[in-house]
Parts: C-alpha cells; structure tokens; sequence
C-alpha cells in the first residue's frame, strides 16, 4: 500500500513464504500504480486492487470483496493507519504488523500479533525478512524479488530497437523535492558518461521530468543518449534496468527496481538515511555529502545553509559509478 520502493523491498516475501510453506495461496493488496509489477510476480496467486482514487467508495468495495475470502494469516508490512485498517477488514484470525514502537498512526491497534521492536537504523529489507522468522522460517539470505520472467525482450520494438549495446540509466527525479539532485549536477555527470567510449545513457522518469531531460537531451546532443522520460510503463522501466550496465539517481523507487533485477544503482542520498533505505546490495555505490542537517526526512527543505543534494557532485557520482560499473551485476 505504500511507495514503489516498499513495494519491491516486500516483493522479497513471496519466495520466501513459498519455499517454506509450497502449499501457501497467496494474495496481494495493491493500489493501483503498482498493480503491474505484483500481478507479474510468478509467485502470487491473486491480486486484489484497492482503487484508492475512489476514497471511502474503494473502501466499501474492498470490504465486500474481502468478505469473499476466506484469509488465515494476514502480514502488514505497512505500519500505517490504511494497512492496519485493511488487516482487520481482511477478517483474518491472525494479523502479524510490526511492533507499536515501529508502527505510525495507531497501526498497532488494528491487528493482534507483533514483531519484536526492530531497530529504525536496520535495513527496512530486513525488517521485512522478520515476518518469515515471527512465522517459523529462516530467511534464504539470497531474496527472490520475482522479476526473473521480465526480459528486455519484452520490450516495444519502438522502445527495444533504440537501446544500444551497453548503456547507463540515469533516473530524473524522485517523490521528494528534497530528495531531488540539481540540473547542473545531472548535465555535468552526463557530459562525463558520454567524454568517456563506451557505455549509451537512458534517461529515464515519470511524466514531471519530461521538461528537464527534453533539456538535457537538447542540450548535450549526442547520439548515444536516448530520453524515455515519461515514455515507458512500469514494466518496460523493469526491463530496460535488467538490461541496463549500472543505473544513477536519487534515492527513488527505481533505485528499488534496479537492485532487484541485480543491475547496480549509485544512490544519491540527502535527507534520508542510506543505512536504513539503500536499495539491496548498493550500499557500497552509495553517495552523500555531508551536512549538519543530513537525514532530516523532510520532504521539502527549508534549511538556510547549503542544500545537501546540491553538495553532490558529478565527481563523486561518477567515482562511485565507475566502481559500480567495475563490479558487475549483484546477482
């Protein structure tokens, strides 16, 4: 029910809980702009959307669905108000969230089992392995995020035929104004990639950064930089990063995406904590100047000194790309 890259970290799960228990018929509660990714995982058995746009409308609807169900167990992974209230209504004798001191907007009240108190400086992939262990199994420590059957061959031809040989994704954006790195600092980075012989560059975005990559796109006009901001599905993104050599950005949902299809993401982080939201495996690859204000998790930034994001610069991203790019695929 959450962000993109909540989601991905939580498709972890299904693997797990099918090698422990084959038998487990799974199901799914998703909002709609993520409905793709989850009805493609080859290990859920049903999907069911809430259609979140409809307010109090989607939720009666909801309930009458899930009054047609039969549920033994439900995991919250959430934490919130939302995915609590839809825990109880999934009427489920057993409701497993995660512990009061973890949970946000009186989560906790909703469902009857809990986690143990689980540290907010620990990986939140982590976090999510713990319901594996609260129902008796042992996390793989090998997480199967399910994207195995999404090849680059899935693809447009329209999208497919443009890709060259080996290129680099560059993410434009992310869902914080705060999270977001400078123009500059995406310009003078892409000149670096492109001086160098190699490696293509795909931009890549949702529909809000269709403005500065059509800018970048224009401005360093090369051949071997190819804009799909605001141009693919959320499926062919998936398949464009299994392809990719190594992927940049902010710290955003795609990020998410790139690590669990194995293709290393350098992670640009300000005002939120590396430690506790890295994509899987890219620590290492992980950016960040330093700042007195730095994991401040505001959303917007108002402070008088000099922005964190804007203290990255191309410099330190391309030395961490370069050992991203060094390293390999994750997996």
């Amino acid at each position: 029910m959450g962000s993109l890259g909540d989601l991905v970290r939580g498709l972890c799960l299904p693997g797990e809980i099918k090698q422990h228990w084959p038998d487990t018929t799974l199901t799914w509660l998703v909002e709609p702009s993520w409905k793709s990714l989850v009805e493609n995982h080859p290990l859920i058995d049903e999907v069911i959307v809430f259609d979140r746009p409809r307010g109090l409308a989607a939720v009666n609807t909801l309930y009458q669905n899930l009054k047609t169900h039969h549920f033994d167990i439900t995991l919250d992974l959430q934490r919130h108000f939302k995915s609590g209230l839809f825990s109880l209504l999934s009427g489920a004798p057993i409701r497993v969230g995660v512990h009061p001191h973890n949970a946000k907007e009186f989560n906790w009240l909703f469902n009857n089992h809990h986690l143990s108190y689980f540290s907010n400086q620990r990986p939140k992939l982590d976090h999510y392995l713990k319901f594996i262990e609260y129902l008796g199994g042992t996390p793989s420590g090998t997480p199967d995020f399910g994207f195995s059957l999404l090849e680059a061959e899935q693809l447009p031809e329209s999208l497919s035929s443009q890709l060259p040989q080996s290129f680099i994704v560059v993410v434009m954006g992310s869902s914080w104004l705060s999270k977001d790195w400078t123009y500059d600092g995406y310009q003078e980075l892409l000149r670096q990639i492109l001086t160098k012989d190699g490696h293509g560059v795909v931009l890549v975005g949702d529909r809000s950064q269709t403005a500065p990559a059509s800018a970048l796109e224009k401005e360093l006009q090369s051949d071997r930089l190819l804009n799909f901001a605001g141009r693919t599905s959320l499926l062919e993104l998936v398949a464009i990063l299994k392809k990719a050599a190594a992927c940049v950005g902010p710290d955003s949902g795609p990020g998410h995406l790139s690590a669990a299809v194995g293709t290393p993401y350098v992670a640009l982080f300000g005002p939120t904590d590396p430690a506790r939201v890295a994509p899987f495996r890219c620590l290492p690859f992980v950016v960040q100047a330093k700042n007195d204000c730095e994991g401040c998790y505001r959303k917007t930034c108002d402070y008088k000194g000099s922005n964190c994001m804007a203290e990255i610069t191309a410099d330190m991203v391309m030395g961490k790309l370069e050992q991203a790019l060094a390293a390999g695929k994750l997996f």
